[in-house]
Formats: structure tokens, C-alpha cells, sequence
């Protein structure tokens, strides 16, 4: 079912949109966890480190990946907002297109490179055979992830929450089933682990395209919507692909990380792994709050209401911030019995990924209020400035590499997230209060133009300055 934010209070709709959200990110997260955690018990630290050493260079290829579709479906949130049918149908046709054709080449280019890859960054010869293994595995399932992403973030831009919920849960119960039965029985090693992910994507992804069949009419494609115009590619393409890129900007500060880890042995790989499971869960959700507030904003911005748009803004990031400090407690006081599920008879490894935990936990207060920002300005049509903002984390991240790391170790690595927090927010929140009080202006000279005035194809910061001239 549809639902429309552009009415109703926003904290309870904001509240109730995140939480099916945030237990949809929790379950996604499980996916990975599940390999980890099962690699790390059956298989040993090595293969759990393996298994670590490819999730920088899995967040730059996916990353994309989910990027760009978020992006398509920011689009489509902007013309449901707007009360053009037409519309949302056309953008999901222009957003299959373009998924497929992406999908080809990411999957081509990824396979090709990924021993490549693993050498450039020094992975550890103990455990780059295992890495390879499970990274090109994964590569080859790149059609999956984008199958799932697509129509998960296509059924929230419309308002639905709690499908794509049921569908994670289902696929997280089948991937944990697979993971024991083809590592511990099978006999796949770490293989394993990548195949009964891509199997559980591949089948979250048709339970997506079953239910748009049967229950979501608002997405059913006629002929007509397939008569794509350029303006409806561009449109797509402006916001798909810098958030690609900027996931994938990001993904690159976290290779130099990995790079810096590699050099500093395997323990500090596990660690840094383990930690980062942790870390993963205890970020969703703000994750979640920020990611609602791309439809939100998406929705509100298409039908013309501003001042609903900051009031949101508001109620959200006090939530978010409420939940970062209650997740940066149970990391500085719980982490080392966290890290425990991952690794056990290995006091040196939760000693490090302790570190990590503490040092991230204190500060994410900074991190709710970066993904409230960075999906508002999303769902408002920017893409210059939160792709800048990743260039800020990229190069925050390299300097607690290049600096830090050498002369703190792993501490200096571990403070790379926050560096990178901090770098984004300055081009974010400045950026943001500009444009909301552009718009507002915009608003109080011509509120009931409101809705016509705001294209939801045009990015806020045109629509803003064209109303002021």
C-alpha cells in the first residue's frame, strides 16, 4: 500500500515509517553478519579476516549500486509527491532500464578486476586466496543486490515500509540456513558464505516483483510508459549517479583504511572487522531516520510544502540524535562481549575492535544529524553538494591513514569514521540551511504556487533561485 507524508503529524509518520525501516537495515546487515559470524566460528580468524578485508572494496562496487537506485527513487518519491501517476510509472521504467544496463557493466568490470584488486591492496597472502574466493562470488550476484535495492527503494518512495521488511526477514532466515549448510556441510568454505547471500537476494528480490504483480497496481507498466524522454532519463541520471558516486567516494576513504589494516597484520583486520559488525548494527538507526527522511522530503517537495519539510527536518534529528547516544553507550560499555559473537579465545582482537567501538560510539551524535541532512538535501533534488560532502570524508579518511594511522596505529585508523562525519557535515549543514531558507522565502512570496512552482524534476537549488528572481 501507498502512503502519503505530505499529511499528518510528521514526528508519527517520520516514527512509524523508520521503524519497519530500521528493522529492514538490521536484518540487511545480517546478511553479512551471518557470513562473518559463521566464517569466524567454523572457519577460524583467517577466514573471518578474509571475509573483512573485502568490505571496503564491496561498499565501492555495491555502494554504488544502492546509491544509484536510491537516487532513481528519489525521483520517483518527488512525482508521488507531485499526484502524477504517469509519472511514478514512467520512473520506474527508466530506473529498470538504466539498473540493467549498469548492472552489466559493474558485474563485467568487478569479476575482471577483483584478484587485481586484492593484490593493489597488499591483502595478506594468508588470506587472499579466501578473499578472492568470496569477493568474486559476490561480484558475479551484483545483479541481485540491484534487483532487491531497485524495487525495495521503489516501494518506499511510494510509502511502503513494511514489505520490503517482511521480504529482508525471510531472505536473512533462508541466508543464515544456506550459510550452515554450505560452509559447515558442503564444505564450500568461505564461497560458501557469498553464495548463500546472492541466493537469498536473488529470492528477496522476485518476493518484491510478486507483490508489485499482485498487491501494487501504482506500478504496473503499460506500453506507453516505456516511451522514455530525455528529460525523464536525465532526471534519473542526475540524481542516480552521483549518489552512486558518492557511496563509492566514500568506499574509497574505507580502501585506504583497509590498505592501512593490511599492513598493520591479520589480527588488526579481524579486529577492525568484528568491530565494524558491531558498528554496522549500532548505526542503523540513524541510518533508518535518514533514510525516511529521503522519501519524506521527497514527497513534500513534490507537493509544493515547505515549511512541513523543516518541520520534519526538526523532529527527526532530535530523535536520531537520541538513539546515537543511547548506541554509543552500549558500544563503550558492551563492546568486547559484542565482539565476542564474532571472535572467542582472542583477547588481543577484542582488545583492538574495543578501541574502535569507543572511539566511533562517542561520536555519533555527528553521524544522525549527517544522514538527516544528507537524505533531506537528496529528497529535495541535490546531488552537487552531498557528493562534495563525500569528498570531504574521502579525505578526512585518507588523512587519518596517511597521518594518524602511522603514528597512532589502530587507533588512528579507528578514527577515520568520525574525521569523515565531521568533513562532510561543515558543506552539508551549510548547504542545507541556505536552501531552506531559500525555499521558505520562495514559499511565504507564493504559497499557493507552491506545488506548481517546485518542479519535482528540477533540483532545489534551481527552483529556489528561480522563484527569487
Amino acid at each position: 500500500m501507498t502512503k502519503d507524508m505530505t499529511q499528518g503529524s510528521p514526528a508519527k509518520l517520520i516514527l512509524f515509517f523508520t521503524i519497519p525501516l530500521l528493522i529492514g537495515n538490521l536484518f540487511q546487515q545480517l546478511y553479512s553478519m551471518a557470513d562473518t559470524l559463521i566464517v569466524g566460528r567454523t572457519l577460524g580468524v583467517n577466514a573471518l579476516a578474509a571475509v573483512g578485508c573485502t568490505s571496503s572494496i564491496m561498499f565501492f562496487v555495491l555502494g554504488f549500486a544502492q546509491g544509484l537506485t536510491g537516487g532513481f527513487s528519489i525521483v520517483t518519491a518527488q512525482r508521488f509527491g507531485a499526484g502524477d501517476q504517469d509519472g511514478v510509472r514512467r520512473s520506474f521504467a527508466v530506473s529498470i532500464l538504466l539498473c540493467a544496463i549498469v548492472t552489466a557493466v559493474l558485474t563485467t568490470v568487478s569479476v575482471l578486476l577483483a584478484r587485481s584488486i586484492l593484490q593493489v591492496m597488499q591483502t595478506p597472502a594468508d588470506i587472499i586466496d579466501d578473499a578472492y574466493r568470496y569477493i568474486v562470488v559476490i561480484f558475479a550476484g551484483i545483479g541481485a543486490s540491484m534487483l532487491f535495492n531497485l524495487l525495495s527503494n521503489t516501494l518506499r518512495a511510494l510509502g511502503d515500509s513494511r514489505t520490503p521488511l517482511i521480504f529482508l526477514v525471510i531472505a536473512c532466515v533462508l541466508n543464515i540456513i544456506l550459510d550452515f549448510t554450505l560452509i559447515k556441510y558442503a564444505g564450500m568454505g568461505v564461497a560458501g558464505a557469498a553464495v548463500a547471500t546472492i541466493i537469498s537476494q536473488i529470492f528477496s528480490g522476485l518476493l518484491c516483483i510478486l507483490y508489485i504483480i499482485r498487491r501494487f497496481p501504482a506500478l504496473h507498466l503499460k506500453k506507453e510508459d516505456w516511451r522514455m524522454s530525455r528529460r525523464d532519463i536525465w532526471a534519473h541520471i542526475r540524481m542516480g549517479l552521483p549518489m552512486g558516486f558518492q557511496s563509492s567516494i566514500i568506499a574509497i576513504g574505507a580502501i585506504t583504511i583497509q590498505f592501512v589494516l593490511n599492513n598493520l597484520g591479520s589480527l588488526s583486520v579481524a579486529a577492525y572487522t568484528a568491530a565494524q559488525k558491531v558498528d554496522a548494527l549500532a548505526v542503523q538507526p540513524m541510518m533508518s531516520f535518514g533514510m525516511t527522511m529521503a522519501t519524506y522530503a521527497g514527497q513534500n517537495y513534490g507537493a509544493g510544502n515547505i515549511p512541513r519539510i523543516s518541520k520534519g527536518v526538526r523532529q527527526c534529528a532530535l530523535m536520531s540524535v537520541g538513539f546515537s547516544i543511547a548506541m554509543g553507550l552500549v558500544n563503550i560499555f558492551a563492546g568486547k562481549f559484542l565482539v565476542g559473537l564474532f571472535v572467542s579465545g582472542q583477547p588481543e582482537v577484542a582488545g583492538l575492535a574495543q578501541v574502535y567501538l569507543t572511539i566511533n560510539g562517542a561520536l555519533y551524535f555527528m553521524l544522525a544529524i549527517l544522514f538527516v541532512v544528507r537524505y533531506t538535501l537528496q529528497g529535495l533534488g541535490q546531488s552537487f553538494i552531498p557528493t562534495l560532502a563525500g569528498v570531504m570524508e574521502l579525505g578526512m579518511r585518507c588523512f587519518a591513514a596517511i597521518i594518524l594511522a602511522r603514528f597512532l596505529g589502530f587507533a588512528g585508523a579507528s578514527a577515520s569514521n568520525p574525521l569523515a562525519w565531521f568533513g562532510a557535515l561543515v558543506p552539508l549543514c551549510a548547504s542545507f540551511l541556505l536552501t531552506m531558507r531559500r525555499l521558505n522565502r520562495a514559499y511565504k512570496e507564493h504559497p499557493q504556487d507552491a506545488a506548481a512552482s517546485l518542479s519535482p524534476t528540477a533540483p532545489a537549488e534551481e527552483t529556489a533561485a528561480a522563484a527569487n528572481e
